[in-house]
């Protein structure tokens, strides 16, 4: 089984709105319940931004910043000019009243009152009709929030925080704590219903990891009290420099999961979703898939030194949330890493946090680390290495000369966010700084270790050494940084506070702008290399490759993955739980299978006649253009390569069924080529069914120069006709001379697979067609490369990108074309899916294996007129498709017309003399298809059989003397010969 995607082609660089969006933390309009206003948040005519001056209303709190307020419905949003001294993401549903002040003449400034009584005051010093346009739609916001209700569950939903006891005069929590946040009595009361009604992790029961006292628990929470009375909290949060620093120092364990999802947003989504959680793991109760499986793979693996997790408790609330992410999201899924990283915030958050809190991780702040891929590690690591080759060259040199992996040792530490690789009291603080500044902390942090024990570094000579040094490095992360010092203040400095100290000031130069532009010019690169390590997987994981060679294969993964480029297949449903997912079925392991869309791109990419080929000229330029061509037959194919009857084909499918017709000989193929019409599998077709052949016969032929094909075709649909009805069963004691052929309905059994192989091989053209033309049609060769999308690192490179899109190719094509049509120099040729014949040339159809009498019945007449009604359509067809091909047209309806008024003579069988070829061609010429002149004689009554013999032998006297007459180059003793073959009876 494979999966084969081409999501990260698609990959699109975000646009200056969307990076907005991300950088204020506001969830994607897509998720349900985000928006309430029901306009679309990403439409231009509703989202809005001003220049602003922010201050708080109470004197002397913080000093004013000038910045830009940005109107996104339903939320608010302000940052400073610098983008990193202040910010805040308001919902406006905490916006209880909004106020024009009247402070001096040409000052236009409004008041915020939030929920909780705190005011904001922003000064417009924008013009005044901007200023007028943004408070009109400001008030439309606020409507709309008042209408949908939401301002009334903001109270209800503040007393779940934490922050909100705190700001309390009297707080009724602090007598029920410990010194480090934990709950006394660890958390007996909670369930005897006296449990706190905000959230909390397991560390209330099971104690926070470090000594509370080292921690400074006490100060820490002391500090953000009042930083909360004066800067608002969880969702009206102002984050002024103020709030950076105490991140850094390190946030108190009892507001850390409420901190982490305020600082990474994933509580606007924990808002807007109530009960969501919930509702997820009761929807899919009792349902086991692949990624269950794993999950409890991994369940004991995920921190096990702490106490929670050696308990069922502990263990119950990481099974919930990871399966509820792998059910919210089933493209994803369950991935390695995930179990470290929610094992983690589980002790600091509830598992409703800790789920939403990994949706944001995975989706927003580290996209791709945790997918099936990991595309987005690979490419942060192929960063990380850049970075280190810019800031650390001797260290970077030196790993390339000892042959050492950078990643080795790196990858643990950004897929882990560090927690596997530190002792959890520092991973924490880096991940504290992670969701408050970003994904660039990761960087830093790395650079700093790296350059820290550059020194040892450079001593090292293999993987081995570099991985213990690291692991000896983070184990003394709490000893004194500098243990020889004098000075007492030096000595108290640890290594782990040296490491925070270089992270964030010598390494401050690395961005959020410096790791947005590496990974622009090094995604496409790790594109490739994820591609090429996908084929080799899926060409490795074929249950059998049949007699295809890997080269072979590999060009049919080639041309099945550009098909799920263009036409991308739907995500596959999930099934019913209650009929497919029950506790002893587990789920099928997930596979790509395209459906008949996508599999007409990619048959269009392997035969020739399931194509359009164009060759345009229109005197400015000649090119080609392809177009997927639309016939039943590929429908038919499509159901009768679909073994499983699944309705959607997989790779294994479509390589088993090219093997059935790539690899056969003649018979192999006639077979294959009837059984594919044969649509109940009886082994037999019916007249219906004959007309299909002919149908699917001519769509292949539809471009071939002249009528070679075509004529074959009507031959066929004659012979087919003529010997079916020769060969039906006639009733008991009938005379199989004198009594005429049954007749049947059109959908009753007609033609047997062995008439069928008679019928095809009367013609050459079909033979050859068989034999060859029809496996070289499917034509496994490279697929013409494609680009990957263009990293644009300046504003040319965006400009051209721009210009030369496939939507700007396309109208230059059609204007061109319309020049080309007005000066007269347009011109259309298609291109021919066999190209056999390169000339406008006919053949001669071989002697009917039927007798004089067989080929007398009553159907016959009938089925010459079917056959003549297909013959005029496909020859209607033909001359319509070479008008369209003006280079062609006008020779290709005269090889038409000459074709009707002039016989066709067989081709000879080798070992025969001159003579004996001359007879048999004049023995042919009375037995060949008949016309509609010859219908005058099969009218007449059975009696004048006899009679018309005696005229025949004078035809044959006509003829002989006419060869007579013309010299053959025969001598008499041939002629003798062919004297005593006319004598002879016919087989």
């Amino acid at each position: 089984m494979s999966t084969i995607s081409a999501q990260l082609r698609n990959f699109k660089e975000p646009d200056r709105d969307e990076q907005s969006l991300l950088f204020f933390a506001i969830p994607p309009s897509h998720v349900k319940g985000v928006g309430v206003v029901q306009n679309n948040p990403e439409d231009d005519h509703y989202k809005m931004e001003i220049n602003a001056v922010l201050s708080l209303a109470s004197d002397g709190a913080e000093d004013p910043y000038a910045g830009k307020l940005h109107l996104f419905p339903p939320y608010l949003a302000f940052a400073s000019l610098d983008r990193k001294s202040v910010r805040f993401t308001i919902p406006l549903c905490t916006v209880r009243r909004v106020e024009r002040l009247n402070a001096r003449p040409g000052v236009y400034a409004l008041s915020l009152l939030l929920w909780h009584g705190m005011k904001i005051v922003v000064q417009l010093t924008s013009l005044r009709p901007a200023a007028d346009q943004f408070c009109a739609l400001l008030s439309m916001a606020l409507k709309a929030e008042l209408q949908a209700g939401k301002m009334k569950a903001v109270r209800p939903f503040s007393k779940t925080c934490y922050s909100e006891n705190l700001v309390l005069d009297s707080s009724p929590v602090a007598d029920k704590e410990r010194e480090d946040g934990s709950l006394i009595d660890g958390g007996e009361k909670a369930r005897e219903g006296d449990a706190p009604a905000f959230h909390g992790g397991l560390g209330l029961k099971f104690k926070f990891p470090g000594d509370p006292k080292k921690l400074r628990e006490a100060s820490k929470t002391k500090l953000w009290t009042t930083y909360f009375k004066a800067h608002g909290r969880h969702l009206t949060l102002l984050r002024y420099p103020q709030a950076t620093r105490f991140v850094q120092v390190g946030l108190p364990n009892r507001l850390r999961g409420e901190m982490w999802e305020t600082l990474s947003g994933s509580i606007y989504l924990r808002f807007a979703n109530p009960g969501r959680y919930e509702q997820i793991l009761e929807e899919n109760k009792g349902r086991i898939n692949i990624s269950t499986e794993d999950i409890e793979k991994d369940l004991h693996r995920s921190l096990p030194e702490y106490a929670a997790y050696q308990s069922e408790e502990g263990i119950g609330a990481l099974r919930r949330v990871l399966q509820a992410y792998s059910f919210n999201n089933p493209e994803t899924g369950y991935c390695q890493a995930m179990n470290i990283l929610v094992a983690a915030i589980l002790i600091y958050m509830s598992e409703e946090q800790a789920f939403w809190l990994l949706q944001v991780v995975c989706d927003r702040l580290l996209p791709g680390y945790y997918s099936t891929s990991m595309q987005g590690t690979l490419l942060d690591q192929r960063v990380f290495e850049s970075l280190v080759t810019r800031c650390l060259p001797i260290i970077h040199d030196h790993f390339q000369a000892v042959d050492v992996q950078l990643s080795v040792a790196s990858l643990p530490w950004f897929l882990s966010l560090y927690i596997n690789s530190m002792p959890m009291i520092f991973a924490f603080r880096i991940v504290d700084c992670f969701f408050c500044m970003g994904p660039k902390v990761l960087f830093q942090v790395g650079l700093a270790i790296l350059k820290i024990n550059g020194e040892k570094l450079l001593q090292i000579q293999d993987d081995g050494q570099f991985i213990q040094l690291m692991r000896d490095y983070f184990n003394s992360l709490g000893d004194s940084a500098h243990p020889n010092s004098s000075d007492p203040r030096a000595r108290a400095i640890t290594k782990f506070q040296e490491l925070l100290l270089i992270s964030f000031r010598e390494f401050a130069v690395i961005t959020e702008e410096t790791i947005f532009s590496e990974r622009r010019h090094f995604r496409n690169e790790v594109i490739s290399s994820l591609e090429s390590f996908s084929k080799r997987s899926a060409i490795r994981n074929l249950k059998t490759p049949e007699r295809f060679s890997k080269e072979q294969t590999g060009f049919i993964y080639d041309a099945l993955f550009k098909a799920v480029w263009i036409e991308p297949p739907p995500a596959p449903v999930p099934a019913s739980v209650s009929l497919v997912t029950t506790k002893d079925a587990v789920e099928e392991r997930p596979e790509t299978r395209i459906e008949l869309n996508t599999f007409k791109v990619f048959l269009s990419e392997i035969a020739t006649w399931a194509r359009d080929e164009k060759i345009v000229m229109n005197g400015f330029q000649q090119r080609v253009d392809r177009e997927v061509a639309d016939h039943e037959l590929m429908d038919r194919l499509f159901f009768f390569w679909d073994y499983s009857c699944r309705g959607a084909l997989s790779f294994q499918d479509l390589v088993t069924g090219l093997d059935g017709i790539v690899f056969g000989d003649l018979m192999d193929n006639i077979e294959w080529f009837f059984n594919l019409h044969d649509k109940n599998k009886d082994g037999f077709l019916t007249k219906d069914e004959v007309l299909t052949v002919s149908e699917s016969l001519l769509f292949i032929f539809r471009y071939e120069i002249g009528d070679v094909y075509l004529g074959a075709v009507s031959r066929f649909m004659s012979n087919a006709f003529e010997y079916g009805d020769a060969l039906l069963p006639r009733p008991e004691g009938a005379d199989e001379e004198d009594s005429p052929s049954p007749q049947i309905e059109s959908n009753q059994p007609y033609l047997s697979l062995a008439t069928f192989r008679m019928v095809l091989l009367a013609d050459e053209v079909l033979e050859s067609f068989f034999e060859t033309d029809l496996p070289a049609s499917f034509r496994l060769e490279p697929v013409p490369l494609m680009e990957l999308p263009p990293t644009n690192n300046n504003f040319l490179g965006g400009l051209w990108s721009n210009i030369t899109s496939d939507s700007n190719v396309k109208l230059f094509h059609k204007l061109s074309d319309e020049v080309g049509k007005t000066i007269g120099r347009h011109q259309i040729i298609y291109r021919p899916s066999i190209g056999r014949y390169t000339s406008i040339e006919d053949t001669r159809p071989r002697e009917s294996l039927l007798t004089t009498a067989m080929r007398h019945s009553p159907s016959k007449s009938s089925l010459r007129s079917s056959s003549t009604a297909a013959e005029s359509t496909s020859r209607l067809t033909a001359e319509t498709k070479s008008h369209s091909s003006s280079g062609s047209s006008a020779t290709a309806v005269a090889s038409t017309m000459d074709a009707d008024k002039s016989p066709s003579y067989p081709s000879s069988p080798a070992g025969l003399d001159p003579l004996a070829q001359a007879t048999n061609a004049a023995h042919a010429l009375m037995e060949r298809t008949p016309f509609a002149i010859d219908d005058a004689g099969d009218d007449d009554d059975d009696d004048d059989d006899d009679d018309e013999e005696p005229e025949q032998d004078d035809v044959l006297d006509e003829v002989d003397a006419f060869l007579e007459a013309h010299d053959t180059g025969v001598t008499d003793a041939d002629r003798e010969v062919a004297k005593d073959l006319r004598a002879a009876e016919p087989l």
